[in-house]
């Protein structure tokens, strides 16, 4: 018996990776309600377990006393003295034990004992080790969907990966390899429960972190990080070595390294730019491609005024404003972006002819925008035909059909 307890015990302990002492104190909690069930019911049991031998032996706690009056519980003080030379009356005494066979009943009990302190210790060990990987990236394989998201097999954990977590431009089947990261790690009534994240600018850290040799021994530091999941992410970094580019090393040789984060990120756009610790410099690399006419400060209420070419606006802005809000969570400020285009306050100056839109290229809105009532009403008069030559095209136009007539 204590050979097959010994293979058992080696067996658990490479498939479940439970520790030994776990293992005997589930075997010896076992022996011991086995024990329990196998004498008196009201009888005090303790087990103990030798961890190398893995030898037991079974005593009764009782109580020494001059007269029994529950002998289930009881010893007197003569029988306990061979025991015990030192024992006085109202001590507690090991006595050894010796029940019966184990029944089918106790010994059941016992496999289910033994089975649920292996459960109860793999949890806890399962729990452990995804706790201390908050903030890791993880591979792993989606199982099946589950209502609100997906369930993902990460090793001997089923993670769940939320719908609000998961990228617009992704789209997941059964099967399919995902790789993203831990955002949280908790207990739950059957088992740890792990949530995972695909929009987290965490994973872009991560990623980077991976590709990138210089970000992983601290050459080059990602000092901020605004994202857009799914669309675009905007990444400043910063070298701690004057002959190291941080932007060069993160965009890698013919763009590779950035490429690599992109390709896992199902496409999304990612703009590398220059940190600086002066808001004004640093605004002016988060706007980029954009110029900057001019930048104003409003230290009280963190707020940065810009000032872009009029043509130049809505690429400053950016689609549904995306690069002025990345911009602004990169900064850390608010971010204001205004045209160099003012309405003209002289009612009596006129646009010049060279600056009116033809009738081949199409108007720029915000010069439409900037005209006044008495401009749009002179340019109404310009390219409104005059009356005589609507007339001379009507008759023209009713002098072709009478032609024909006379052909005839």
């Amino acid at each position: 018996m204590v050979d097959n307890l010994k293979m058992i015990l080696q067996q658990l302990e490479a498939e479940k990776s439970v520790d030994r002492n776990t293992l005997v104190e589930a075997i010896r909690s076992a022996i011991e309600i086995a024990a329990r069930k196998a004498m008196h019911r009201a009888a005090h049991v303790s087990v103990e377990v030798d961890p190398q031998s893995l030898t037991f032996n079974v005593f009764e706690i009782r109580l020494v006393t001059e007269k029994i009056q529950d002998p289930s519980s009881e010893i007197l003080l003569e029988d306990a003295l061979k025991l015990n030379a030192d024992v006085v009356v109202g001590n507690r005494l090991k006595v050894p034990a010796e029940p019966a066979n184990f029944g089918r009943i106790a010994a059941q009990t016992a496999r289910q004992v033994i089975a649920q302190k292996i459960k109860d210790a793999e949890r806890e060990r399962i729990f452990e080790e995804f706790k201390q990987r908050e903030g890791d990236v993880v591979t792993g394989t989606v199982k099946r969907t589950i209502p609100g998201g997906l369930l993902v097999s990460v090793g001997q954990v089923e993670a769940v990966l939320p719908m609000r977590e998961q990228s617009p431009r992704e789209k997941y089947k059964i099967g399919d390899r995902v790789r993203a990261i831990v955002i949280e790690v908790n207990r739950a009534a059957h088992g740890t429960r792990v949530l995972l994240s695909r929009t987290s600018p965490d994973l872009v850290r991560a990623l980077f972190d991976m590709e990138v040799p210089e970000i992983y021994d601290g050459t080059v530091v990602i000092k901020s990080i605004a994202r857009d999941p799914g669309s675009r992410t905007k990444v400043a970094v910063a070298s701690m070595d004057s002959n190291v580019d941080a932007v060069g090393a993160c965009v890698g040789l013919k763009g590779a390294r950035v490429r690599a984060v992109v390709e896992e990120l199902c496409g999304e756009k990612i703009d590398i730019i220059r940190w600086s610790e002066n808001p004004v410099d640093l605004c002016v690399h988060a706007l980029n491609p954009a110029d900057i006419l001019n930048i104003e400060l409003n230290e009280e209420m963190k707020r940065i005024h810009v000032q872009v070419p009029q043509d130049q606006l809505s690429l400053a802005i950016g689609k549904r404003g995306q690069n002025a809000r990345l911009a602004s969570q990169l900064v850390g400020w608010n971010i204001d972006i205004r045209g160099d285009a003012e309405p003209v306050e002289d009612d009596d100056e006129a646009p010049e002819a060279d600056s009116l839109p033809s009738a081949q290229d199409e108007p720029a809105a915000p010069e439409t925008d900037s005209m006044t009532p008495e401009e749009d009403k002179d340019a109404a008069t310009e390219t409104e035909p005059s009356p005589e030559k609507d007339a001379a095209e009507e008759t023209s136009d009713a002098a072709e059909p009478l032609s024909d007539d006379d052909e005839e």
